[in-house]
């Protein structure tokens, strides 16, 4: 099976962030925000290590009531998060694509773009 790939962006405000993206092309994790580069691919390295184990993640449900999961790290930091989704089941199978594609060293760079 395919693997994903990460991509790594400017924000609108000169920061760094990445999103996750499964083979499917449907973005499955997107990070907060980091200040350097060299930050945001500590955060891909992290998901990379994390992203692997279902322990790491939490289902939380958002004010409208639509859940939604994060990826936290050993040391509780979040790492990133997902969309919100329909239903618990759809978000469940957000996590399973998050641990078969996390692994991924695919890394597209696309801060030259933004």
């Amino acid at each position: 099976m395919a693997l994903g790939w990460y991509e790594l962006k400017l924000a609108k405000d000169g920061q760094f962030m990445f999103n996750l993206v499964a083979a499917n092309s449907q973005v499955i994790l997107t990070s907060e925000l980091y200040r350097s580069r060299a930050a945001a691919e500590n955060g891909i390295a992290s998901v990379q290590k994390n992203g692997l184990e279902a322990e790491s993640f939490e289902v939380k449900v958002a004010k409208n009531d639509k859940p939604y999961f994060v990826l936290k790290a050993k040391n509780h930091q979040e790492i990133g998060r997902s969309q919100y989704y329909a239903s618990l089941a759809s978000a469940q199978k957000g996590i399973q694509s998050v641990i078969r594609n996390s692994a991924t060293t695919v890394i597209k760079d696309l801060t030259a773009k933004a």
